[in-house]
């Protein structure tokens, strides 16, 4: 965090070096600085053209030059004096025009410019409080910052704009922008109010017509654009949300026409332009992350890897063999054989993107970064230990419970494994289950009921698994053993017959270690799905995206709780669109590399009808699964069950630094709860969040009424949390963990083998290849891999959690001293998680895979760390 705070601490001297030290000019002149962004190859709306003109090596010609003069104007609004011509809105002063670029040099980030403007002091407008620009240039451009100097009695005055501008034709009105002031609606300045109210109908719109790409306007819609009916029933899915039998919370509204085949399907883009999915403009990628996705979108949309890959392992062209030929892929590379297809891909890419897109040296080998969970040692991934540790310290940390009944309590059958008692008391030093579950020995990974439903349906597919419940027990030295895992199919002859179950114990040797090798192998699938679709992509991904939207659609620019939260939802809505387009759709990435394949969003869906609002804060999810209980002398008034349970430690940390940032800065403009009752912004922005945004879950009682101001600093700090850390916490360890497919296996394609046949008999002889062929076949290994390095990598412009990007996001010093207790208390915890990763008392936060615990480790360097929790889903 250290470097990370001092980077920032550098740019904010920087953008006070460049703001333009002007001294009020004789008449009554202001003078000030423009700063924009030109429009860069990667920013081409369309994916097509855009690998197509990087391909021939154009480049923007947008220069500053273009831009100065009478092409761009602006016009400031007064903020103290209303025309009463113009239904007493602020007055307007004179456009003013871009002067030539400003020679800023070093000051400007990569593609900036720098203008400078001179505006006529005029008496009767008073001070600046918003202004109106319109452009006639023929290209859009990104304006970042106005910055007026020297104005008598305010001295500088910031405008944080960083929006896209559309020439004017794309616009009713000129687009409007307001200074860095914040107020609450009754607290508005009577000139702005108008102009406030009114760029919130525009951000709204009229929820009619196909979307453009220039425009801002955020509304909802269903889930109804993952099929493509005119394929055929392989490709249809059911529509999520607006019913009961599929709630789901709501996505952004394009606005397409809907297919012909089905009227209440939306039709989706060519695959080609899946990078051009309608968003809110602003809310689009940046070219940074644009060329990142790039990569990713190439190989999993032209498929390339599938017919370059294969034929080129020796025995079995669809198997690995053996884990060597794995480790292949980290190490030494595979030798990638020319075909008609890779020739006439080179002919659309350029060498140099190509070799990044096919991980290749010049000799044509396809190689992938060593994950970290073998980058130590190879094969201690294979131990209980590991596989235990990562229950706590792994990708997915937030699913395992402490076991509080026998048989644990199931919405579908509450009968276990008669034989389950029996295993488990042979593994309690002594201990009696009863006693064991009082004393809060024993933990369980249970995938059981969210998965039986769906599990006849999976296993007719390509897939063939089980359900998993994983029982362990909490040793002496902190860490957890594994005692039995339970195997669970639907009958054969009907769901009326109930159940075939078995449970397998720990073993090494023969066809036992084997048979236990397996058994941890299905539960990581089991796992493994749970994670992508549930704890990811719904819990995450899915259920900020209405917060996204009712944000934007009713709290002002100018509203507190709108500066608070818009760093936390920074392309979101753009990583979930692209998602629709290109992962979660049917036959998508995720489908292909995941168990549930076609039911994977029918699982979400389900699982969405227990996410409730409230339980999504930390404290309330440990206490809720078990995993902590309420201890006035503990830290933070809770005592972990587990102590050493490095998620919960470092995000308790994180999860009260986060709450008493949110409640200082809340508690600067909410002074009671009566200012909370009568904020108008606020309570319809809260309605409409639990009314449309999360619609079908409306009528839960457990909402937060939105009455007081400790429901205010709750509910934000939820939303923060699941935006950054949590977020984080099951994301940035992807790779890290899942890269080295047999660690966590994303498909299984038998069940066990029987007794008596060959398949059985190789569990013996040839333990190894018995498992690869038990789980993700060789092809979706290698897509599998390309998706969660993309997921896994911090981009170059990555905005961590305690910093923002740009220093003037307010002009209120409490806030802004807040802001700077709230840095400093994320570098104390930095710290604490390198001191604690040190202390080898802390076996879980190390494990025999030697992999220190950085996940929930504030800040990051680019690229694949294993650490870093950026401000928002922006990945």
């Amino acid at each position: 965090m250290a470097d990370a705070m001092a980077t920032k601490s550098v740019t904010s001297s920087e953008n006070g070096s460049k703001k333009m030290k002007c001294e009020m000019a004789e008449g009554g002149t202001i003078r000030g600085t423009v700063v924009l962004r030109k429009k860069k190859t990667t920013d081409i709306t369309s994916f097509a053209s855009t690998v197509r003109d990087m391909g021939r090596g154009l480049v923007d010609r947008l220069t500053g030059h273009e831009l100065a003069g009478k092409d761009v104007s602006l016009q400031f609004i007064s903020a103290v004096n209303a025309d009463p011509g113009n239904e007493l809105r602020g007055k307007l002063g004179k456009p003013v025009h871009l002067e030539d670029p400003v020679n800023a040099g070093a000051c400007l980030t990569s593609g900036e410019l720098a203008f400078s403007l001179t505006h006529q002091l005029d008496q009767e407008m008073g001070v600046p409080g918003a202004l109106l620009i319109r452009s006639n240039h023929h290209s859009e451009f990104f304006l970042k910052t106005v910055t007026l100097e020297d104005v008598p009695g305010h001295g500088q005055i910031h405008f944080v704009c960083n929006s896209w501008v559309y020439p004017a034709q794309h616009y009713t009105n000129g687009r409007i922008f307001f200074a860095n002031k914040t107020y609450l609606p009754s607290q508005t300045p009577a000139p702005l109010s108008k102009y406030r109210e009114e760029e919130l109908e525009n951000l709204r719109g009229d929820g009619t017509s196909e979307r453009k790409e220039w425009e801002r306007v955020y509304d909802y819609a269903y889930y109804n654009d993952l099929s493509e009916p005119q394929k055929g029933l392989n490709y249809v899915r059911p529509i999520l949300g607006g019913s009961s039998d599929y709630p789901y919370p709501r996505r952004g509204r394009t606005g397409r026409p809907p297919t012909k085949e089905d009227p209440n399907v939306e039709s989706r883009l060519p695959v080609l332009q899946s990078l051009s999915i309608y968003v809110p403009r602003d809310e689009r990628f940046s070219h940074i992350k644009f060329s990142d996705l790039l990569a990713f979108a190439v190989k999993s949309v032209a498929h390339f890897l599938l017919p370059a890959a294969e034929g080129q392992f020796d025995s079995t062209p669809s198997e690995f063999d053996n884990f060597q030929e794995i480790l292949k892929i980290y190490e030494g590379g595979i030798k990638l054989q020319k075909n008609q297809f890779i020739e006439r891909i080179m002919e659309d890419i350029p060498s140099e993107m190509l070799r990044e897109l096919l991980r290749t040296d010049s000799d044509g080998f396809l190689k992938f970064p060593t994950p970290q969970v073998i980058r130590e040692d190879k094969s201690a991934w294979r131990t209980d230990e590991e596989f235990a540790r990562e229950m706590l310290a792994g990708v997915d940390p937030v699913v395992i419970c402490c076991l509080q009944e026998f048989p644990r309590g199931s919405k579908l059958n509450p009968e276990n494994n008669s034989e389950m008692r029996v295993y488990i008391e042979k593994n309690l030093g002594g201990l009696t289950l009863d006693e064991a579950i009082e004393e809060k020995k024993l933990f369980i990974l249970d995938h059981y009921d969210i998965l039986m439903p769906f599990l006849r349906g999976i296993n007719e597919t390509s897939t063939k698994t089980y359900a998993t419940r994983t029982l362990l027990c909490l040793k002496e030295d902190g860490t957890l053993k594994p005692l039995a895992i339970e195997l669970i199919l639907p009958h054969p002859d009907g769901d009326e017959f109930g159940e075939i179950s078995k449970v397998y114990m720990p073993a090494k040797d023969g066809i036992e270690g084997s048979l236990w090798d397996l058994a941890k192998a299905y539960v990581s699938v089991n796992d493994s799905g749970y994670h992508q679709l549930i704890s990811h992509w719904l819990k995450t991904h899915a259920v900020i995206e209405p917060f996204v939207i009712a944000t934007n659609r009713q709290l002002s620019v100018l509203h507190p709780i709108h500066k608070l939260l818009h760093p936390h939802f920074r392309d979101t809505m753009s990583i979930n669109g692209f998602a629709r387009q290109i992962l979660i759709n049917a036959g998508g990435a995720l489908e292909m590399t995941v168990f549930p394949a076609k039911f994977s969003l029918e699982m979400s869906s389900a699982a969405y009808k227990n996410w409730v609002f409230p339980e999504q804060a930390l404290p309330a999810d440990l206490i809720k699964r078990g995993m902590a209980v309420e201890d006035a002398n503990s830290r933070h008034g809770l005592r972990l069950v587990i102590e050493d349970y490095p998620f919960a430690v470092d995000g308790l940390e994180i999860w009260f630094a986060i709450e008493s940032w949110v409640r200082d800065y809340c508690s600067f403009y909410y002074k009671n709860d009566e200012i909370v009752q009568e904020d108008t912004e606020l309570q319809y922005w809260w309605k409409e969040l639990r009314e449309e945004g999360h619609g079908d879950l409306k009528d839960r009682p457990w909402w937060p009424k939105m009455q007081s101001l400790d429901e205010l600093i709750q509910t934000c700090t939820i939303i923060i949390w699941v935006a950054s850390a949590l977020h984080a916490a099951i994301n940035f360890g992807q790779y890290p963990y899942g890269g080295y497919l047999p660690n966590r296996p994303a498909m299984s394609r038998r069940l066990l083998p029987e007794e008596g046949t060959p398949d059985y008999e190789e569990l013996e002889t040839n333990r190894e290849k018995a498992f690869l062929k038990t789980v993700t076949p060789q092809l979706q290994t290698l897509l599998g891999i390309s998706l969660v390095e993309i997921l896994s990598k911090h981009s170059p412009d990555e905005v961590y959690l305690g910093q923002r990007d740009t220093p003037e996001w307010t002009s209120d010093e409490g806030p802004l001293q807040a802001f700077e207790r709230f840095g400093k208390k994320l570098e104390e915890i930095e710290q604490r998680i390198l001191d604690m990763n040190n202390d080898e008392r802390w076996r879980n936060r190390v494990g025999p895979v030697r992999l220190p615990y950085t996940l929930l480790y504030p800040s990051s360097e680019v690229g694949l760390t294993g650490k870093g929790i950026p401000n928002s889903i922006s990945i």
